[in-house]
């Protein structure tokens, strides 16, 4: 029997429980189908989570799902220029026309790419740089540090892959204008998912003696975001997520991490969202958003 999971027509980070309501419990049961032709826009965040999803369904041997490609010509031809669909083939029978990604690619900072191993992580960084420096600080009007810290903040939030996952992941980065909030300013982002063991996985050994009967996805994630806490005894290896939230505070910017079942997010000002949420629909592993915005600009 085949299961539909619809794609959230808009697919954002704020998104993302809704696409794991929809796939339901993990191991997924029978055969799923994703359902993405009514889609009219995927972050970066959500272009990754939806092949987390695929490779998680292919590593528990589940029989390949299927993909139906967004009915809109522009928001398909944007996720070809991503390089979603070139990853995607590998994990689901796609179904509709796939358009070939544009000579030149996407005008991302780094499109959809895959995290395994430490090389992999000096690959994007490196593609990042030169792009990052010349958007955080000629488009965004922020300071020089800025950009060199977005390289790092990019870094250590991969290479929490190649340390924690148990598994390969994802990584994208984008700069577009943020509607939503912000009145319309330019942000940068960064994107990182796996299905691997998620935080509480990872930590438990060290930290769920400490927590007790509290020990759960969202205390999890506060150790490593908040209190820079690891599993590696090595001082300052796997801290990782401390350095990114001190960097996010210092440009005004925002984090937001799910694992499990929690989500934990250092929210500046400019945004709403509840710093903790639990008790969410469960999805594998970990995803990580960072948010940069630009300088205000003030009006005469």
């Amino acid at each position: 029997m085949t299961r539909v999971v619809e794609i959230p027509t808009s697919f954002d980070d704020r998104a993302m429980d809704q696409f794991a309501a929809a796939i339901g419990p993990w191991p997924a049961e029978g055969r799923l189908l994703f359902d993405a032709r009514s889609a009219a826009w995927a972050s970066p965040y959500g272009l990754i989570a939806m092949l987390t999803a695929g490779q998680v369904l292919k590593e528990a041997g589940a029989e390949k799902p299927f993909f139906t490609v967004p009915a809109n010509a522009d928001v398909a031809g944007y996720w070809a220029r991503m390089q979603f669909f070139e990853h995607a083939a590998e994990f689901f029978e796609l179904h509709g026309k796939v358009p070939r990604g544009r000579a030149g690619g996407s005008d991302a900072l780094l499109e959809t790419t895959c995290i395994r191993a430490a090389e992999d992580v000096h690959g994007a960084v490196e593609r990042v740089s030169s792009g990052a420096t010349r958007i955080l600080v000629s488009d965004l009007g922020l300071q020089s540090p800025a950009a060199m810290g977005f390289s790092m903040a990019l870094s250590e939030a991969c290479q929490n892959i190649v340390e924690h996952a148990g598994t390969s992941g994802w990584v994208a980065a984008q700069a577009y204008t943020y509607r939503r909030r912000l009145g319309g300013r330019r942000v940068v982002v960064i994107a990182v998912s796996d299905g691997g063991v998620g935080f509480r996985r990872s930590l438990e050994a060290q930290q769920a003696r400490k927590f007790g009967d509290r020990w759960r996805d969202g205390t999890a994630i506060e150790s490593a975001l908040v209190h820079a806490v690891s599993r590696f005894r090595d001082p300052g290896r796997g801290q990782g997520l401390g350095f990114i939230g001190k960097y996010v505070s210092r440009w005004d910017g925002k984090i937001s991490v799910r694992s499990g079942t929690a989500r934990l997010a250092l929210v500046p000002g400019w945004d709403d969202e509840e710093p903790l949420a639990e008790q969410l629909p469960f999805f594998p592993g970990a995803q990580v958003q960072v948010t940069i915005p630009g300088v205000a600009t003030v009006s005469a």
